[in-house]
């Protein structure tokens, strides 16, 4: 039952974190690009320097940050002293990270809420220098609304919600069956199959 549960999550994330890598990568070249743009017209005589790239380049990094958090947290990419856990066996590593997870969801959700209300205040204001240029169709450029920058953080903790659950799904999994569960595995592989995994 557990596997039923965990294998259509497994899926789900795998196809957004696919996602995300892909839209991580554009932004984090988008904002070198930017940057070396303000750094040719900062420097070069006759030239001055643009308003945008700066504002630009941060727009990026959010959304850069927002949508590669969830990766490196599925990956065990962030910063974390395991000693404990490899002087315990399965299960009681299993256990710890349990406790840890349910710990770090409850501080997941609280972002999600507080993330939800400061994205609100972000319709009210408009970025000082981002642009939509619609005057290249005849029609009024439009300020970029500050939302768009705001909801990268909103969206990377939705995210890291999903990845929490599974990766809570997954201790669980350890826990009961003494095996990790492996992203390749069906939720119909048996308990022996699944530890050869």
């Amino acid at each position: 039952m557990l596997r039923t549960l965990l294998h259509p999550l497994v899926v789900v994330n795998n196809a957004a974190l696919r996602v995300c890598n892909i839209i991580g990568i554009v932004a984090i070249a988008a904002m070198v690009v930017g940057i070396l743009i303000q750094v040719f017209f900062r420097y070069h005589p006759g030239y001055d320097a643009l308003p945008w790239p700066e504002e630009f380049a941060r727009f990026c990094m959010l959304w850069m940050t927002g949508l590669m958090a969830p990766i490196a947290y599925r990956q065990g990419g962030f910063v974390a002293i395991d000693m404990l856990n490899d002087f315990l066996g399965k299960r009681a590593s299993a256990a710890l990270t349990l406790l840890l997870l349910l710990i770090g969801l409850l501080v997941l959700i609280m972002g999600v809420k507080l993330g939800f209300k400061h994205i609100k205040s972000g319709m009210l204001f408009s970025s000082a220098t981002l642009k939509i240029p619609l005057s290249l169709i005849g029609m009024e450029t439009v300020k970029l609304k500050l939302i768009y920058m705001y909801s990268s953080l909103w969206i990377g903790l939705i995210l890291l919600v999903s990845v929490n659950i599974e990766l809570l799904l997954k201790s669980l999994d350890t826990l009961f069956t003494g095996h990790e569960y492996s992203n390749n595995t069906s939720p119909t592989t048996d308990v022996v199959s699944a530890g050869a995994d």
